[in-house]
């Protein structure tokens, strides 16, 4: 029995967790959100400084909810990229404290394995293989996922430009909702006609590659429309928010579903911040259904940036007996997904 000490510092969470073979035994959640609302965005620098403060009262927070003494943590697990190249190196930088201080192994893993690996500590195992969609804020991809821990994953298709979680924050942004765009959106939709407006599916003809995405189009078509028509208010905001949303979502899962048929997949797990989403959570369930494809969405919680789920993929790295890593590991701020731990070198995420 190994206890693994998570930390996630990627973005604007600071994510602290204690997972022991599959079971959570306590965690600790501190954001910078607040700080980042009146410029619309994060700020890399004041992320950074948010987790220097938060990290140390959150390991403090998670032991003391699991009950635990320092002393029995028996490995680290820390998110070594990709994100933000300060917020990453904070994170990483006391996660080799605590690695060295105690004598036991760190794993610098990558930030969207654990996205995979969110849902494990309540729903269990995950299926083997199966094919994953990840949508949040930088990145939007389709994969063929075996083993977690122990197989490289497959990439099916990326997005061209935009991420779907980028595209949400921009069309709040031109639509006058507030950051952090995703959930404002989710909220205004609620009420409006997914019909009302007729935006484009991007890449969902015959010619068009199957797996690949791309939203920089969809966003400009938004843009086009609110000049046509001024910014919406009231019922026309909850259509054009509603309309929009649906174009999103309507492509993200016709080609995840496809991807699951075409490879004789069973299992669809959707993970990421925009996973969180309703509408596409709905859909999804919807279109798997009708396919006969099993799909699986960590609760809400877990969608958006944590420590579980990073200390999640450090208990599967230390009971598939990965190799830990060197204690001179850099963080990788565009660090592309292979594997649930992260190269030596450096390589850059393509577009």
């Amino acid at each position: 029995m190994s206890v693994v000490l998570g930390i996630e510092t990627s973005c604007d969470e600071t994510g602290v967790a204690l997972v022991c073979d599959g079971v959570l035994l306590g965690d600790a959640l501190a954001s910078s959100m607040r700080s980042h609302a009146r410029y619309g965005g994060v700020v890399p620098e004041i992320a950074a400084r948010a987790h220097v403060d938060a990290l140390v009262p959150c390991v403090a927070q998670a032991l003391t909810a699991a009950g635990l003494d320092v002393t029995e943590v028996g490995a680290v697990a820390v998110t070594a990229g990709p994100g933000l190249a300060t917020a990453l190196q904070t994170g990483l930088a006391a996660a080799k404290a605590y690695a060295l201080a105690l004598g036991v192994p760190l794993y610098g893993v990558h930030h969207l394995a654990g996205h995979l690996a969110a849902d494990v500590v309540d729903a269990g195992p995950l299926p083997n293989p199966l094919v994953a969609l990840i949508v949040s804020g930088g990145h939007t991809s389709l994969l063929l996922v075996g083993d977690l821990a122990r197989d490289p994953i497959v990439h099916l298709g990326d997005t061209l430009d935009d991420a779907a979680g980028e595209c949400f924050d921009k069309v709040a942004r031109v639509l006058g909702l507030p950051y952090s765009g995703g959930p404002a959106l989710d909220w205004a939709a609620r009420e409006g006609d997914a019909g009302a407006v007729a935006f484009p599916r991007p890449l969902l003809g015959r010619a068009d590659a199957p797996y690949t995405f791309s939203f920089s189009g969809l966003k400009t078509a938004v843009a086009r429309w609110a000049e046509r028509h001024g910014a919406p208010v009231g019922a026309r905001l909850a259509d054009v928010a509603a309309s929009f949303q649906e174009a999103v979502v309507d492509v993200l899962t016709a080609k995840a579903v496809r991807a699951c048929v075409d490879h004789g997949a069973r299992d669809l797990l959707v993970v990421g911040g925009v996973a969180a989403n309703s509408r596409l959570r709905a859909l999804a369930a919807r279109r798997c259904e009708a396919a006969g494809v099993r799909l699986r969405v960590p609760a809400p919680r877990r969608c958006t940036d944590n420590g579980v789920m990073i200390a999640a993929l450090g208990d599967l790295l230390v009971h598939a007996g990965a190799p830990a890593s060197a204690l001179d590991l850099s963080a990788n701020p565009a660090a592309f997904l292979r594997g649930a731990m992260l190269d030596s070198d450096p390589v850059a995420s393509p577009r």
